[in-house]
């Protein structure tokens, strides 16, 4: 009886020893930023373009941001949109399942550009290409729903969130006494402008020039912002703590039903400039990393921001993009074309040449739009090991018809725009090394830096 007992503890020993290696086993991601798909990406060959798809189907789990809605017309566009009126041909979708992808996140600036049904349409399309999607839905505890994708190797589950986003596309909850609103998971936050006691006098000052009645102390609400006097003077952001907190619980529920959890926000604020997540960007990724998270990306401002390392858990503030064929869109609506004043004879052609000026202005003539990096992750376990930077190049200066499509950047453009991912690190205290055009972010032995 002792030795069958023996036998059995021994036997169940070996079996937790292998459960364990099983779980320390290596597991691979790659995040890729907002994917602005307009036309079909399978057809091109090049190797520096082979070589990034490449890096994509090799992971274990791939993930991008999905800035766009497939369906054909069947809905009239909202009268506010995100920028531009996203659509494109649901076949697309087959693409970028042909690239690798996995997982998307749908909570962006342009979720509801042509209004809930094509919302819907776009999620069965993506749902029917075998896409594992979060970030909308009927109701707003559906659309801050986790999302699973399964692999051999472990569970991921995909929370997506955005900051930016038109009023009308933002979910709503319900009662139970009239149905929810459809939309996206916001992450929505307050502003207010630190200003000196003499500048907010002299805002008070016009505020009664104008017939209004402003109220008296430190503090100043004036034509729906905020105003306090304190030092230095600035902006200063925070998360609402409602929606931070519903969210941290969809994080940690998510934990007990996935190996890796992954928390995507689409928000173009920043902090002092463009190449700074704000200070509320900063709080929600740390929250959500206390929540359980295990990697938390952003993507949005259409440049690349710095990289942190909280609790031994990556969080990229910014990857950029990985797909800008906006201007290959098929359509823009009667509004559109007015606001920069062109007639019914306008063609599409005719927009775009004139929204930009010639690539004089906007996104054409901004080099850094046009320049971002695709992220390659490696876990032992629950245990980062390592975090490399794939620098690429979405085409700036060449055709309309060509750019926007990512290759893999050549060494002097690699080496740039890992010095600025470098630089916008540092007040991170992340270091980053470069080996053959390949940024390696620095971990200590535990993941941390």
């Amino acid at each position: 009886m002792a030795a069958r007992l023996r036998g059995m503890l021994v036997a169940a020993f070996a079996a937790a020893t292998v459960l364990g290696a099983a779980d320390r086993q290596p597991f691979t991601f790659t995040l890729a930023g907002d994917a602005i798909i307009t036309r079909k990406l399978s057809i091109y060959q090049e190797p520096e373009f082979t070589r990034l798809i490449d890096l994509v189907r090799g992971a274990d789990a791939a993930f991008t941001n999905l800035e766009m809605l497939f369906h054909d017309y069947e809905f009239y566009p909202m009268h506010e949109s995100g920028g531009t009126w996203m659509r494109a041909e649901p076949a697309l979708l087959k693409d970028l399942v042909w690239a690798g992808f996995d997982l998307v996140s749908r909570a962006n600036n342009h979720a509801g550009d042509y209004g809930v049904g094509a919302m819907r349409l776009t999620t069965k399309y993506v749902r029917d290409a075998g896409l594992v999607q979060a970030g909308v839905g009927d109701s707003l505890r559906e659309a801050r729903e986790a999302g699973f994708f399964d692999s051999p190797k472990g569970r991921v589950a995909l929370i997506s969130t955005a900051s930016t986003f038109p009023d009308h596309a933002r979910a709503s909850d319900t009662r139970g006494d009239m149905p929810a609103r459809p939309g996206l998971n916001p992450l929505r936050y307050t502003t207010t402008s630190v200003v000196t006691r003499e500048r907010l006098d002299a805002l008070r000052s016009v505020a009664r020039e104008l017939g209004l009645s402003p109220s008296n102390g430190d503090r100043l609400t004036l034509w729906g912002r905020r105003f306090v006097v304190g030092d230095p003077p600035g902006v200063r952001t925070e998360p609402l703590k409602a929606d931070v907190d519903a969210m941290a619980r969809v994080v940690s529920s998510a934990t007990k039903m996935a190996d890796y959890v992954v928390v995507s926000i689409h928000s173009h604020e920043n902090g002092r400039d463009r190449t700074m997540p704000a200070d509320f960007l900063v709080a929600v990724a740390h929250a959500m990393v206390d929540a359980g998270a295990d990697i938390f990306v952003g993507h949005g401002p259409h440049v690349v921001r710095g990289i942190e390392i909280y609790k031994g858990k990556p969080i990229l503030y910014s990857v950029g993009d990985f797909m800008f064929e906006n201007e290959t869109l098929q359509r823009f609506p009667a509004e559109a074309y007015e606001a920069i004043g062109l007639g019914r004879d306008a063609e599409i052609g005719d927009f775009n040449e004139t929204r930009s000026d010639g690539d004089r202005k906007g996104f054409d003539a901004d080099p850094e739009i046009w320049e971002s990096f695709v992220a390659t992750l490696r876990w032992n376990g629950k245990q980062l090991t390592e975090l490399r930077l794939h620098p690429i190049s979405l085409g700036f200066g060449q055709p309309m018809s060509q750019r926007g499509r990512p290759i893999l950047a050549d060494a002097p453009l690699a080496k740039h725009i890992l010095d600025n991912v470098i630089a916008r690190s540092q007040p991170f205290h992340t270091r980053i090394a470069v080996e053959e055009n390949v940024g390696r972010v620095v971990l200590d032995a535990g993941g941390s830096k």
